[in-house]
């Protein structure tokens, strides 16, 4: 049985916390620092308390950015909902909640409709929910996403507890190409989530809110790339 090559490490700041008046120009600057993805926070104002981008502004960043990645963390009620908008947007990859409401099918429904569209399909779960209650699903998406702050605001604190998922996740599913972490991931936390087994790294604050931007894309790369190092030797 051949080895699962170790996953790519992407670095996905997360427009949340960008100057939201400049947010093409922000994106334009991750690019050129080196993120290989845009994480954009979608949230309708019921799943979660607060209320930010919608289809318009994707589809706006679609346009200004024909080649980037657009990593969409669907934080709403009825997901379902959104693939159609999303699709059409031009989301790169539909990342939806365990916890929310699914299609009639469940999960396996609505994770078919995502694929259907033709975007990348992750799930997620919020720190309360037990990581065991998506291994039915794993075989079939392209990401996991565990949060490590409950979802909703950004500038909280980062949840080591949650670490023990990424690594059961990494090691349950070897051939699961990428586990995200997002939440208070910033360089005095990434050695944990790199150690656990996370390789897609989304940041908000601790990149919007350094002077030295590339440096901490830098510093979230190379941690992790040094623990894979690591754990391969």
């Amino acid at each position: 049985m051949s080895t699962p090559s170790k996953p790519s490490v992407l670095i996905a700041p997360s427009l949340l916390s960008c100057d939201l008046s400049r947010l093409n120009d922000d994106a334009t600057q991750m690019i050129e620092m080196g993120a290989d993805w845009l994480h954009m926070d979608i949230m309708d104002g019921h799943f979660v308390p607060n209320l930010t981008f919608g289809p318009p502004v994707i589809a706006s960043l679609r346009q200004a950015k024909p080649d980037a990645f657009i990593d969409c963390h669907l934080m709403v009620t009825e997901p379902f909902k959104w693939v159609e908008p999303l699709k059409k947007a031009g989301a790169s990859c539909f990342t939806f909640h365990l916890e929310s409401d699914m299609p009639e099918g469940g999960v396996p429904a609505m994770i078919q409709m995502v694929r259907d569209s033709g975007m990348k399909v992750g799930m997620v779960i919020k720190p309360q929910t037990p990581v065991e209650e998506l291994y039915p699903y794993v075989n079939d998406i392209d990401m996991v996403l565990i949060m490590t702050v409950e979802p909703g605001f950004s500038g909280q604190k980062f949840m080591p507890e949650m670490m023990p998922k990424i690594k059961a996740l990494r090691t349950k599913f070897p051939n699961l190409v990428d586990i995200q972490v997002d939440g208070g991931v910033a360089p005095s936390t990434i050695d944990a989530a790199a150690e656990a087994g996370a390789n897609v790294i989304v940041a908000a604050s601790a990149i919007f809110g350094s002077k030295d931007r590339k440096g901490v894309i830098d510093t979230l790369r190379q941690a992790v790339v040094l623990k894979q190092q690591q754990q391969a030797a």
